[in-house]
């Protein structure tokens, strides 16, 4: 098994807990909200760790809008079409559950599509603060939902004229 190793960093939404293996970030977790994985801190150079940090950084300086650190999630074969399917969510722009489930061909599947972006271990890179109810209402995020209005507020005020969020694809 591969070890896991972590680094606290913090952030205007509260301290972030970014966990990787030697070549991928494998979650990001909101300590405050308890973590399921065992990862060692680590405080030495770790080349995911620091890319993870600095765009999570240059992503909350408003800066950035599309991720390129390589990531790999442990998750189901419909997870990971999920979660690749956030991965296209339009910086700024909001989906609900049964757009998202039309977006992987399973239109009727919206509270498994739910539950599958509530297991997200890769929340802000993979943008599921960016899945809402149909009514338009803030519902469901591990970070709370005074988190995920942050988010959506930072990304409406400095949403770029032209541009889609990057698709991001997760290793195994």
């Amino acid at each position: 098994m591969t070890q896991l190793v972590s680094r606290i960093m913090p952030s205007p939404i509260g301290p972030l807990r970014l966990v990787a293996r030697t070549d991928a970030l494998v979650a990001i977790d909101f300590p405050d909200h308890g973590s399921a994985l065992e990862a060692r801190p680590i405080r030495t150079v770790h080349a995911v760790l620091d890319q993870a940090r600095r765009e999570l950084e240059a992503y909350f300086a408003g800066t950035l809008t599309a991720f390129t650190v390589a990531l790999a999630a442990d998750g189901t074969p419909f997870q990971h079409k999920v979660w690749d399917a956030l991965a296209t969510i339009p910086y700024a722009s909001t989906w609900s559950y049964g757009q998202l489930a039309k977006a992987i061909g399973r239109p009727s599947a919206a509270r498994a599509v739910g539950a599958a972006n509530g297991r997200n271990p890769l929340p802000i890179i993979v943008p599921c603060h960016r899945v809402i109810g149909s009514s338009g209402a803030l519902v469901g995020f591990g970070g709370g939902l005074p988190t995920k209005q942050w988010l959506l507020a930072h990304e409406s005020k400095r949403a770029p004229s032209i541009g889609r969020q990057a698709a991001l694809s997760f290793g195994g």
